[in-house]
């Protein structure tokens, strides 16, 4: 097997060591040696899986735009700690994220969106910012219908259960009727989500009960136009 340009290598290598810089002495210089023994397709295969950074984290209520977010967090797990559901984790090498950042995995455990926004208060850099005390003005992401032939609502059968795992239900989740297209005589109730209001605490991601989420939360970017085809905004309440 061929080794792979130099160049390349090296620049590669420097990126890859780019994003483990906060990593632990010990563990970072163990890096060079593996790096060196993947080589290829292997590495690109690797270097795609840790880098590439495309797959959306939530972010812990009040975080400012994703940029002023990664300049400001200090690390300091603040925020993980003082949540009590345990739902702010802290990004290892292998999450394609800055490493030691705070992020929630919504099918994990959702953000349960406490009153008092106790991660807020505990960050001391304001990369959560306190201007935030309204858990109603959160906004993490954007809750989207992703497959609609796995929403089982869709097809017919009661669920409802994006809808009442809501904790703004009716605001951000409401139920739509309509006749069933194909018999004509059977009722759909479709969740559909007010993008207003939905905050993006992955409640309904975590409660959906096919095992890959027929919804999901998605940045704002992605749920508002940049899926295309592949997913739907339900339209506004009111």
């Amino acid at each position: 097997m061929e080794r792979p340009d130099e160049d390349t290598y090296e620049r590669r290598f420097e990126r890859v060591r780019e994003h483990v810089a906060a990593m632990s002495r010990r563990k970072f210089l163990a890096i060079p040696g593996i790096l060196g023994s993947v080589i290829g397709g292997a590495f690109a295969v690797f270097e795609i899986e840790l880098l590439k950074g495309k797959k959306f984290h939530l972010r812990p209520p009040g975080a400012l735009a994703e940029e002023k977010f990664l300049a400001t967090c200090l690390r300091c797990g603040q925020c993980a700690q003082a949540c009590p559901y345990n739902s702010v984790r802290l990004a290892a090498a292998e999450e394609g994220i800055a490493i030691g950042t705070p992020y929630i995995e919504a099918r994990r455990i959702p953000c349960y969106l406490c009153e008092d926004l106790p991660c807020i208060k505990a960050c001391p850099s304001g990369s959560l910012s306190k201007e935030i005390s309204d858990r109603g003005n959160v906004k993490m992401g954007l809750a989207v219908i992703v497959d609609r032939q796995a929403c089982i609502a869709l097809q017919g059968l009661r669920c409802e259960v994006c809808y009442r795992s809501c904790p703004l239900m009716g605001k951000a989740i409401a139920l739509e009727f309509r006749p069933h297209e194909v018999t004509g005589k059977h009722a759909i109730f479709e969740p559909v989500v007010n993008f207003d209001a939905c905050v993006g605490c992955g409640l309904c991601e975590h409660a959906c009960v096919v095992d890959i989420p027929a919804i999901k939360v998605l940045s704002l970017a992605d749920a508002k136009g940049l899926m295309g085809r592949h997913c739907r905004i339900g339209t506004r309440i009111g």
